[in-house]
This record gives C-alpha cells, sequence and structure tokens, in this order.
C-alpha cells in the first residue's frame, strides 16, 4: 500500500460501524468509536489471541482451530521435520555446507517497511544463522489482489532483489507473508474471504516460483484505527486475522487445495508468524498496545519508526523461539 493509493476519500468517522464487537469475558467497552485520527484509541474488539471463549460474528476466538492459540499434533510435527530439512545449497538446491538459504518477505508497504527494519536487526543478530539470507520481497502498492496473478510485475521485482542478494529460486526455503487489499468496501465476511482465496493463491504461485520452499509464516495486520483515510481501516484490519486463520485451517484439514501429506514440498506448510493486532491501546493480554505515535501522522495506517521497530522486535523474538523456526534460524 503506497501513498499513490491515498488519494481514495478520507475515512468516514463511522467506518467501525461495518465491524461486530466480539463475545468474550474479557471483551473491552467500545471506546471512541465515534473518534477519529488519534482520538480513536480502541475498536472494541478483542484480539484474536485474547478471544479464548468468545466469538467474532459468529467465528470463534484463537489463532489456531478449536480456540487454541498453540500449534498442536500432525501440524507441530510436520512444521519441526520442515523446519529440520533445511540447510545450506549451492544455486541449484544441493545441500553444501558452504551454501545459503533464504527467508523472503512478501506483501505490500507495511510489510516493507516492518521487514526492511527487521532485516537491520537480524542482520547484526550473532544468534543468527550465518548461512541464513533476509530478503525483502514485500513492496509498496504490491497487494493481495496484485500477487495473486502469476502476471504481477512484483513477482519480477522479487526476483531482481533475490539475484541482487546472490540467492537462487531454489534456496528460499522460507516465507513471511503479511497482506491486504486497498481501500476493502465489501464488508464482513467477504473481503475476509476474498483475502484468504488470494493468499491461498500465493501459495500455488510460491510453490512453483520456489521449488525448495518448504514453510510459509503468516502475520495479519496493525491496529488500523487511527487511520484518517479508508487504504486499509478498521475493521478490515482486525477481520483480516480470520483470513489468516482461515487459510491455515484449510490446510489442517487437507482442504482448500493447501493439503500436503508427509515430506510433501509441493505445497508449504502454513503457520502464525506473530500475531500483530491489539485494540490501539488497550493491552493485550502479553501487554501490547498501538499508540498513534506507532502509525504515520499522514494517513495512521502505515507504521511509523517507532511502529516499524515495534514489528520488528516481534518478528526478531519470534525466528529466535518459536519451536519450528528456530531450528533453521539460530546458527547450527
Amino acid at each position: 500500500m503506497t501513498r499513490t493509493l491515498l488519494s481514495v476519500v478520507a475515512c468516514i468517522a463511522a467506518v467501525a460501524a461495518c465491524g461486530g464487537k466480539s463475545t468474550s469475558p474479557a471483551s473491552p467497552t467500545p471506546t471512541g468509536s465515534t473518534a477519529t485520527g488519534c482520538a480513536r484509541t480502541s475498536i472494541g474488539q478483542t484480539p484474536l489471541n485474547d478471544l479464548a471463549g468468545g466469538t467474532y460474528k459468529g467465528e470463534r476466538g484463537g489463532l489456531y482451530p478449536g480456540g487454541v492459540n498453540a500449534r498442536t499434533g500432525m501440524h507441530e510435527a510436520e512444521g519441526l521435520s520442515r523446519a529440520r530439512a533445511i540447510v545450506p545449497a549451492d544455486a541449484a538446491g544441493v545441500p553444501d555446507s558452504r551454501g545459503r538459504y533464504a527467508l523472503v518477505s512478501i506483501g505490500m508497504s507495511n510489510t516493507t517497511m516492518e521487514f526492511s527494519a527487521f532485516k537491520q536487526q537480524a542482520d547484526a543478530d550473532p544468534s543468527k544463522d550465518p548461512h541464513l539470507a533476509i530478503v525483502d520481497g514485500a513492496q509498496g502498492g504490491q497487494t493481495a489482489a496484485l500477487w495473486s496473478s502469476p502476471a504481477c510485475p512484483c513477482w519480477a521485482t522479487l526476483d531482481a532483489r533475490l539475484a541482487a542478494a546472490g540467492i537462487s529460486a531454489k534456496q528460499v526455503s522460507v516465507v513471511w507473508l503479511k497482506q491486504a487489499d486497498a481501500s476493502p468496501i465489501a464488508g464482513w465476511p467477504v473481503y475476509a474471504q476474498t483475502l484468504r482465496n488470494e493468499m491461498a493463491t500465493m501459495m500455488s504461485l510460491l510453490a512453483a516460483r520456489f521449488p525448495k520452499l518448504r514453510m510459509v509464516y503468516l502475520s495479519s495486520r496493525i491496529y488500523a484505527g487511527y487511520a484518517t483515510s479508508a487504504l486499509n481501516p478498521e475493521p478490515y484490519a482486525f477481520e483480516s486475522a480470520f483470513s489468516v486463520r482461515w487459510l491455515i485451517e484449510d490446510q489442517m484439514r487437507g482442504s482448500g487445495g493447501l493439503a500436503y501429506g508427509p515430506g510433501d514440498n509441493t505445497i508449504p506448510w502454513l503457520a502464525w508468524g506473530p500475531y500483530l493486532w491489539a485494540d490501539g491501546t488497550t493491552p493485550r493480554s502479553d501487554g501490547l498496545t498501538w499508540t498513534c505515535s506507532d502509525l504515520s501522522s499522514s494517513d495512521g495506517t502505515h507504521p511509523s519508526a517507532s511502529g516499524q521497530q515495534k514489528v520488528a522486535q516481534m518478528l526478531l523474538t519470534f525466528f529466535q523461539t518459536d519451536s519450528t523456526a528456530r531450528a533453521w534460524y539460530l546458527a547450527r
């Protein structure tokens, strides 16, 4: 989402009325629902990871099926198996102790802003495996609708960035994907379903382009209650988490063209990366908040420098500590 897209009309104050209040014992009372800009410090929704026992418009809370926030069973086992199989390789994808492997970002402007900040931190991280290359493939203005087309110029730009980093297609092992579409108007659940479908298409395109791609970690958007344009305001940012969860659920259930068998690399393994949304200044159970200063003063949608660093730190912590990520991120 680049600023070239910001010529859309200003977001009307009542845009939150499109949403619905989460039902949970811990669900906050809506505050600032008719406020705009920095005054809108909450939209009154409960973060998905805190929505245990509650629902949002009939959808159960939790990041994974069953209202839980952690991977379990066969899905976790498959992730660990794939993570342990990621090793340095030469340009042809043949294991080579002198070779490399890559973590690549896919997404729009928020994604590249946040991942660029993460790359700076990770490249200076002494715990990172020295064979791991980090390449920012996300691009301003390149939304899910565009990435889901094989004709999108974004793919050629990604190829050029990989080449500049000395990485071949067969050395791409892991992707962090964070996506959205510009100026959504469809409402619930149509927009969230469309975004889910676009990301599913992207999984097939990624698998075809990167034959050694084993894992894709997904995140949804940060808080957008401070938005002053219709680029991607609330409740769309909040609801995009359901797009991610539905996508992962489909794979876990073996549906939606996302099924895989043990050792099958035709479709990457999908899981949550860090979940980034919190209800403005209302602290999440882990303390995460989003203040107006964490968002750009020009639109309240793109992360400011502090917002970029906040996401970057969450990414770094995730890759250092997640059971599947640390197997390939940390030096061995």
